[in-house]
């Protein structure tokens, strides 16, 4: 690591084993050195698009909401099932995909799951119910988690410690590009054309991307270091994991925050535009500005916090954020404040959503470090327990119909106090620990 603290980034196109690992017959006696591997700029790039592609998968479909709702005749907790049936998807695939990559590499199931996530998303253009949208959203959330898990576990390849959190840093910055673009290109999209539009867009990104990564994105894990057992090695790889009181804090620590972020991704657009009377448009642009908030507090604390703050300092100021504009929210939607209007109510939001970049960068770094030698099961398991948590909290948000922000509000508290609940008493902060 160079005394900086900043990673060392050479100049090539692509991650490849540093040039003293052999590249045939025996293997090295160890694994290089983290810091002989590095990623380049197009490879960070790359990185950046697999996080950001669920995301957008998302965002992109979020103002075609109520749309969807009068063209396929179906109830708005309905057609909610489509977003939870996509992160449902994304928490299970992430659950098989991880293990396998410890395995095979990462390089072969991202590439297979990429291609069936095309397949799939392009279905979802052409579905005449919303039953049909709902299965092949799950399809498309399972094949989209190969991006999610193994681009997470080829930054633990390559990186430790406090360069760990800077690159999640940086990749927030790229990925976060997807949740201000996504709904801002959702609405324009659907000037033009319907909400079908939306998936023919995504089939075309899933193409190029899937194109990217075949041609720039290299092995990161040496066949030496790679798991042999089958899939019981592989859960009793993640039962060691979960038996790791720190590591199940900071994942479960994570996880409930994501699922106070995605009640807000799931219930803004019918709060937004239902109940504020909102267009399209205006709900892109505030749920652009809130992106850029996260995006820029993830910054922050990639750029001047890591390395000079602890991370669990950084991680509780994020998680008390989070709380007390969950309080603040939940006190306006329930009219203890009057009626507040738009204003207050989008910065609530703002914070709430910014505060995620304290968050969601240091329970992953956190997590993995004490993975040293698991990093796509560990992974796996990070990503499923945000996304089972958050398919769980998505459907709550509409259980009282379009015309009340109380039950987003309220699932966003509850997340957000049982994730400090998580942090202190699991993970124990005070404590010294060692990584496992």
């Amino acid at each position: 690591m160079p005394p900086s603290g900043h990673p060392t980034v050479p100049d090539h196109r692509s991650i490849s084993l540093p040039e003293s690992t052999p590249r045939t017959a025996a293997p090295s006696p160890g694994p290089a050195p983290r810091s002989a591997r590095r990623a380049g700029l197009i490879v960070t790039l790359v990185l950046g698009g697999l996080n950001a592609l669920p995301p957008l998968s998302m965002d992109m479909y979020l103002p075609a909401l109520p749309e969807v709702t009068g063209a396929l005749s179906s109830s708005a907790a309905t057609v909610q099932l489509t977003l939870t049936a996509c992160l449902a998807g994304m928490a299970l695939g992430q659950l098989v995909v991880g293990p396998m990559s410890d395995k095979w590499g990462r390089r072969r199931p991202l590439l297979v799951g990429m291609v069936i996530y095309v397949v799939a998303t392009a279905i979802c253009a052409f579905a005449p119910n919303v039953e049909l949208l709902i299965a092949f959203r799950l399809l498309q959330g399972l094949a989209g988690a190969a991006g999610i898990v193994i681009s997470r576990a080829v930054v633990r390849d390559l990186y430790d410690g406090a360069e760990m959190a800077r690159f999640f840093s940086t990749l927030m910055l790229i990925s976060g590009v997807a949740p201000v673009a996504g709904p801002l290109l959702g609405g324009q999209i659907l000037r033009i054309t319907d909400w079908r539009g939306v998936f023919v867009v995504l089939t075309v990104v899933g193409v190029l991307l899937t194109l990217v990564v075949w041609r720039y994105l290299h092995e990161t894990l040496p066949p030496e270091q790679r798991h042999r057992g089958g899939v019981g090695q592989a859960l009793h790889t993640m039962r060691g994991l979960l038996a790791d009181r720190v590591f199940t804090g900071y994942m479960l620590a994570g996880s409930f925050a994501f699922a106070a972020l995605f009640a807000y991704v799931s219930g803004s657009a019918f709060v937004v535009q239902e109940i504020y009377g909102a267009s399209p448009q205006t709900f892109s642009l505030l749920f652009g500005i809130n992106s850029i908030g996260l995006v820029g507090i993830g910054q922050l604390n990639g750029k001047v916090l890591a390395g000079r703050v602890s991370l669990d300092a950084a991680l509780a100021v994020g998680l008390a954020a989070i709380t007390l504009s969950a309080v603040a929210l939940c006190l306006m939607a329930t009219g203890v404040f009057g009626d507040v209007g738009l204003v207050p109510i989008a910065a609530g939001l703002f914070v709430l959503m910014s505060a995620m970049g304290l968050v969601m960068p240091n329970t992953n770094t956190q997590a993995l470090m004490r993975t040293k030698h698991a990093a796509g099961s560990a992974s796996a398991l990070l990503g499923t327990s945000s996304f089972l948590v958050g398919a769980i909290a998505s459907p709550l948000v509409g259980i009282a119909g379009e015309h009340t922000a109380v039950p987003m509000t309220v699932v966003q508290l509850v997340c957000a106090l049982v994730a400090v609940v998580c942090f202190v008493a699991l993970c124990r902060p005070w404590q010294q620990r060692t990584t496992t």
